[in-house]
């Protein structure tokens, strides 16, 4: 453990409010390292992290009552979503939690530097890394992963023992989570992309006429899932919301000619989408060093930005980026990324938020076991929070099949290195809705890219127990199933995804060239699209939006939805969950036709 005094957190004005006093400290958590990372060294104690300590919530369990009842098309509650504040009053600690961790933190930085949620369920604020050390009784290191990308974080750390009940968890610790994007590009047109000015065909538009398996549009989409003669009536008060992660990027310009060539109507909305920045996010509008062109940041960028508004325009579109070093560190080859968790900052932002866009993709997941028990549950609870106030939040489903996050995933547990099927986070979290991936038209199929080994995702959380609202859809499939695959995962887990939607060769602009891309990260942007305008249809006759989906998906909703029967989620060198009849851990209930869906909200 370090001991010396750290110059720059004096002047900081970050030094002790008061002597520390004599605590016994007890582990609080320990976490393996995934077998992704290797220890390369020793963390630099005078680089800043900015430390969030989640303290426990008082009355979550009477929150997700709430959740359960507003999300329950068959109750008499049915969405009326809460307020913000019923959601902080709900989610607010016990005065005693408060009292005690504030205490604490006092020993080690000024009261006037702590940051606190509305609701006081978090509290922030930025310490060298050394002073972090020594408050959690830990040691950081910087950990490589096997892509050569850096992390600093510990395996274990520490609390006093009289605070183990009033503090649910704290971060950056042993959380190795990367939100990788789930795009994948197979195809580079060298050059300006050269394409039709409009999209042309002939009459109405049909599937036969406007898709085409080597190039997906916007034109093609709304027609296979029957958005394409909708004509939105309430855009303002309906919004749709599409979340980025370190570095990724939303360029107007490559939107612009995206939109020009492929739904031109909506040129407008590639320069009138709002963009935020959290957390030192970047808002640049090209990839502008050799790094970033090489590893195609803004590739999944684009291809979300331009998905939801081919899809969804005019419904106005709010993007957020979220950044991760805190100023002044800045990253080279021997100071590694000192980053936030981003799901956590992010959520924590939107959360403070008075209106929150009523849809949310997020083409974001790494393998559940790269984070700790804590920071899942944290996060998954602000993420119920968010549904609880009637938001609809959307993760895609993964690209490696059951193997995990990535194609050719290791399928080993980071426990006991057996061999497992690898599940996903946030697709784990049973207040989100994940979204697998399709390919062809008639008829639609489980996803796969031999090409790039792409298959979409699905399995079973080994975190998060199975809620009631999926346990029959759930149990006919594995009745289905039998013991195929038996011991390589939890048949009692939240199980995903949800639902699906097409997935493979997107047509896309990035860098003003065209682009080619698969995954669940393009099946997310539009189903966020088709469900915000079926909010946009609710919103104008008068009804509340949907919220969270999955409640009403698994008891109503599955009869708008074409069920998938052909393929599987291929990974570890085996077939994978196969897609059945009904709901399976592939496709879900299959893909969404927007007549359908009208009926199912009672339209």
């Amino acid at each position: 453990m370090r001991g010396s005094i750290i110059v720059s957190a004096v002047l900081l004005g970050l030094s002790y409010a008061k002597p520390t006093l004599n605590r016994r400290y007890v582990v609080k958590e320990s976490h393996p390292v995934p077998s992704e990372f290797s220890r390369v060294g020793e963390a630099p104690g005078h680089h800043l992290m900015r430390l969030q300590i989640g303290v426990k919530q008082g009355q979550f369990e009477v929150l997700e009552k709430h959740l359960w009842e507003i999300s329950d098309p068959d109750h008499a509650r049915y969405g009326k979503h809460l307020s913000l504040a019923e959601v902080n009053d709900l989610v607010k600690p016990a005065d005693e939690s408060t009292d005690l961790v504030r205490e604490w933190l006092h020993e080690h930085v000024s009261p006037e530097h702590i940051e606190s949620s509305p609701a006081g369920d978090f509290l922030s604020f930025t310490l060298p890394i050394a002073k972090i050390e020594e408050m959690l009784q830990t040691n950081y290191s910087i950990y490589q992963h096997e892509d050569g990308t850096n992390l600093v974080r510990t395996h274990e750390w520490s609390l006093p023992l009289h605070l183990h009940e009033h503090i649910s968890a704290v971060q950056p610790t042993t959380a190795f989570i990367r939100t990788f994007p789930q795009a994948k590009t197979y195809v580079s047109v060298p050059g300006k992309a050269e394409v039709p000015t409009v999209q042309t065909y002939g009459g109405k538009p049909t599937v036969e006429k406007v898709c085409d398996t080597a190039g997906v549009t916007p034109l093609c989409l709304r027609t296979l899932y029957g958005t394409v003669d909708y004509k939105p009536k309430a855009a303002g008060r309906n919004q749709i919301g599409l979340a980025n992660y370190l570095g990724e990027l939303n360029n107007r310009s490559d939107a612009a000619t995206y939109l020009k060539n492929y739904r031109p109507e909506a040129i407008s909305g590639a320069y009138t989408f709002k963009q935020i920045s959290v957390a030192n996010g970047s808002l640049q509008q090209t990839p502008e060093t050799p790094e970033q062109l090489k590893s195609g940041t803004g590739v999944e960028g684009a291809l979300d930005v331009q998905t939801i508004l081919g899809v969804s325009w005019p419904t106005p579109l709010l993007a957020w980026s979220t950044g991760g070093a805190p100023p002044p560190f800045t990253p080279d080859a021997d100071n590694p990324t000192v980053d936030s968790e981003p799901y956590l900052t992010w959520v924590n932002y939107v959360l403070r938020q008075p209106f929150v866009p009523q849809v949310i993709s997020n083409s974001y997941e790494d393998n559940e076991q790269t984070v700790p028990l804590s920071y899942a549950k944290v996060v998954c609870s602000q993420f119920a929070q968010l549904s609880a106030r009637g938001v609809s939040v959307i993760f895609g489903s993964g690209d490696g099949g059951v193997g995990g996050v990535q194609p050719g995933g290791s399928c080993k547990s980071n426990v006991d290195g057996s061999t497992r099927f690898i599940p996903l986070f946030p697709s784990s979290c049973p207040y989100v809705t994940s979204i697998g991936a399709t390919v062809g038209f008639s008829p639609e199929v489980a996803a796969y890219d031999p090409r790039n080994k792409f298959s979409t995702g699905g399995g079973f959380s080994n975190y998060f127990p199975q809620p009631a609202w999926q346990a029959k859809a759930v149990s006919s499939y594995l009745h289905t199933l039998g013991d195929e695959f038996e011991g390589l995962y939890n048949k009692s887990g939240r199980a995903y995804p949800d639902l699906s939607v097409y997935g493979v060769n997107y047509t896309i602009i990035w860098n003003g060239t065209l682009r080619r891309v698969d995954g669940t990260s393009a099946a997310t942007p539009t189903a966020a699209g088709i469900f915000a305008l079926l909010n946009d249809a609710l919103i104008a006759h008068g009804k509340p939006t949907l919220g969270f989906l999955n409640p009403w998906l698994y008891k109503k909703g599955k009869a708008a939805f074409v069920d998938v029967t052909s393929g599987s989620a291929l990974g570890c060198n085996m077939t994978g969950f196969p897609a059945t009849k009904g709901w399976d851990p592939v496709t879900g209930f299959g893909t969404p036709r927007f007549d359908k869906l009208l009926k199912a909200v009672g339209l």
